[in-house]
């Protein structure tokens, strides 16, 4: 009798506590103002946030990090990798009610890549059959080898086989789109009175620099185990006022946090800290369209050389994060990260290289280097470009001037190229796999501000693109890598590490090398949770 009524017990209180816990609101430190919430030109990773709540791509991700089945629920690959064959959900719908066809996956992903759209991402297509010929205005986006076989199937097929393709699905270039929605609003149809999704979410609130609120979408295919009512995103450029409205209780997860801060954060808070690797780089990039440094090799190495990537992450970021000697975050599956020939080099004979460098390139103290380092609004990022900037000055006694941009206006400024020379850089991939750092760099790429443009390297680009052996493909790639650390259009900082403050009462948070957290994963908990 006894064993029953334990058991009857345990089974109510499961019941109970199911719905005691589900509901609430989750308000979200974002960084800066989302630039778009259109998901075929959004850019930033404070858009890419909102995005996920209000779209579904193919493929998501589970809390850590695994690829898993979104808007479909199963696919079958060719025998040769090169036919990817997806069945969507019979479920899913869009945020009015409306289902979710092949055709609009279809249509999302001929808009992404048709260069009228202006998509930043539109070469993260490049895998898909003609995608390059369609981005480059070769080929009308009809051509792009997406199709759909009836209104629950689709059938995408790749010029080579490409390994890391499921996991590029869940970015938001491959997002579908609400064609009705897109018919009547045109471009304007990505407002919190107009977007239609397909995420567990729907966009009812955006107050430009205030907030970005979201509810749960009651059409959403899985919304029965969707815990969380409402999420509110705040743009907060400046991580020491976040970690202000964290402390009053204000937010309940911060995007970020500053280095000065962290001392103070691991004595008094570290149960609500979280430090992971993170799959990207910081760095700042040389604008080689325009003088100082186009056509000047010796210049970018004799000022790469003069930076110690250690000291900025040991003294500015507080040692959150690993110094960077190359290009592609160490420990990816199957590559062997590059690094710089001077890598292990000892101080002095950096600084005496760097200087002869320097004297070769032209300048001298009586005509030294006149540079401007432009940057983006937050205190760590005017830290790390004031440490630059000394660092110039003493051991090569170059005249650096900072610049501080508000975000809109720095990613304008650095996509146009007409006023960059030194600029604050960062790239989170988009998948784990070399490529995603490496492609950013092709000469037509849209997110390549620096202008580099290599014969050599786009060719080894190409030529892994169609190399079928995974061994010979990750070797070209490496060769890549090299290419780039030889003619220095970037200079690695670090490679990240994800630093968030997460509340006691949200459930649910796991750690992941790409960072990234669905709210519908997520749950509060009640303010006297149950014993």
């Amino acid at each position: 009798m006894s064993r029953i009524f334990r058991a009857v017990c345990c089974t109510l209180l499961i019941f109970l506590g199911s719905e005691v816990w589900a509901g609430g609101v989750l308000r979200l430190g974002n960084n800066a103002e989302p630039e778009t919430l259109d998901p075929h030109k959004a850019q930033s990773v404070p858009a890419a946030n909102i995005l996920r709540d209000l779209y579904e791509g193919l493929t998501i991700e589970d809390p850590h990090g695994n690829v898993i089945p979104g808007a479909a629920d199963r696919w079958e690959i060719s025998n040769d990798e090169r036919v990817y064959t997806f069945h969507l959900r019979e479920n899913a719908r869009w945020s009015n009610g409306d289902p979710v066809t092949a055709d609009d996956f279809v249509a999302g992903l001929r808009r992404s890549a048709d260069p009228r759209t202006g998509s930043g991402y539109a070469q993260i297509l490049a895998p898909i059959e003609n995608a390059e010929a369609v981005t480059a205005g070769r080929l009308p986006p009809e051509a792009l080898h997406v199709s759909a076989l009836d209104a629950h199937d689709l059938q995408i097929r790749l010029r080579a086989p490409t390994p890391y393709f499921l996991g590029l699905l869940n970015h938001q270039a491959t997002y579908p789109i609400h064609r009705p929605s897109l018919q009547k609003y045109g471009e304007q149809f990505a407002r919190a009175d107009r977007l239609v999704g397909n995420g567990a979410y729907r966009l009812v609130e955006w107050v430009v620099q205030a907030r970005v609120t979201v509810e749960r979408n009651p059409y959403y295919w899985d919304n029965m185990h969707t815990s969380i009512d409402r999420v509110e995103y705040f743009p907060t450029e400046d991580a020491g006022s976040e970690f202000k409205r964290y402390r009053a209780g204000e937010l309940d997860v911060t995007s970020t946090i500053q280095a000065t801060q962290l001392p103070w954060i691991r004595t008094h808070l570290s149960g609500e800290l979280h430090l992971e690797p993170y799959l990207g780089v910081s760095y700042y990039g040389f604008n080689l369209t325009r003088p100082p440094f186009r056509d000047n090799l010796k210049l970018r190495e004799a000022l790469v050389l003069a930076i110690d990537p250690a000291i900025i992450v040991d003294k500015v970021m507080q040692g959150a994060g690993v110094p960077a000697s190359g290009w592609i975050l160490p420990g990816m599956p199957g590559y062997e990260a590059q690094r710089t020939a001077w890598a292990d080099w000892p101080w002095p004979r950096r600084i005496g290289e760097a200087r002869r460098l320097y004297a070769e390139a032209g300048y001298s103290p009586q005509h030294p280097l006149n540079v401007e380092i432009r940057y983006n609004t937050q205190n760590d990022n005017r830290r790390i470009a004031t440490v630059m900037a000394a660092m110039w000055k003493q051991t090569l006694g170059a005249n650096v001037s900072l610049v501080n941009e508000e975000w809109k206006v720095f990613l304008q400024n650095r996509r146009q190229r007409a006023v960059t020379q030194v600029f604050r850089g960062s790239w989170i991939g988009d998948y784990n796999d070399p490529l995603t750092f490496l492609e950013i760099l092709g000469s037509h790429h849209g997110m390549n501000a620096s202008g580099y443009a290599s014969a050599t390297f786009d060719a080894l680009l190409a030529r892994a693109a169609a190399e079928p052996d995974p061994q010979r493909r990750m070797r070209t790639l490496e060769a890549a890598e090299r290419e780039v650390l030889t003619d220095l259009p970037v200079l690695p900082i670090s490679f990240y590490v994800s630093k968030h403050l997460v509340k006691p009462r949200v459930l649910g948070w796991e750690n992941n090398i790409a960072d990234i957290h669905y709210s519908k994963d997520l749950r509060i908990a009640p303010e006297s949770a149950p014993h």
